[in-house]
């Protein structure tokens, strides 16, 4: 029982793991990106584009939002952190900076993740994972890089880090805190014997 339950464990995880790394398009620049139109008919324009000003405020310390060329639109950068190595020996492989580029409109929204670079990291005397310097790798270049499998694994930990940077747009979007579920207390009578 234990084997079947693993294999199919597996078999999820490989199924979901594939398709990530179809999350990312290339555009007609042949750049890679991650694009979604969001209908929301419920909310205003100016509405859904306060609510992603604030989010996108929120998204990093260091890269606060830009006002784009567009009505309504902003545009903000962002990284995010990849790794190497199984569950119990990760270690830090690099980072991916980004560009998030915000448009609202009545009734709609679209976002595109874009202008992914990936600066790798190497261990310095310390023994701490730190950026190698003066190296900075657009992601369609990455396979003359390094190693198919290799790329693939960054491929899939870029879609992956979009994906949940877009689930908590859309979280704070439709306004709604994150649901944390109370222990249920139990109630004991004292009165009763």
């Amino acid at each position: 029982m234990k084997k079947a339950l693993l294999l199919v464990t597996l078999l999820f995880a490989t199924a979901e793991l594939y398709a990530q790394k179809d999350s990312l398009q290339l555009d007609e620049n042949n750049e890679y990106v991650y694009y979604k139109v969001v209908s929301k008919p419920e909310l205003s324009a100016d509405s859904v584009y306060a609510r992603a000003w604030k989010f996108a405020a929120a998204l990093s310390k260091d890269a606060k939002p830009k006002k784009g060329k567009a009505d309504k639109a902003f545009n903000v950068a962002g990284k995010f952190m990849n790794y190497t190595g199984t569950s119990l020996v990760r270690k830090e492989s690099g980072e991916v900076s980004y560009t998030l580029n915000f448009q609202a409109a009545d009734g709609r929204y679209k976002y595109k993740f874009g202008d992914f670079v990936y600066t790798p990291y190497k261990r310095d005397r310390y023994g701490n994972m730190v950026a190698v310097q003066g190296v900075h790798i657009d992601l369609k270049n990455l396979t003359s890089k390094y190693s198919q499998k290799e790329a693939d694994d960054i491929y899939n930990q870029v879609a992956t880090g979009c994906i949940t940077t877009e689930l908590r747009l859309k979280q704070a979007i439709d306004n709604n805190p994150p649901v944390m579920k109370r222990p249920e207390v139990k109630k004991v009578h004292t009165g009763n014997w």
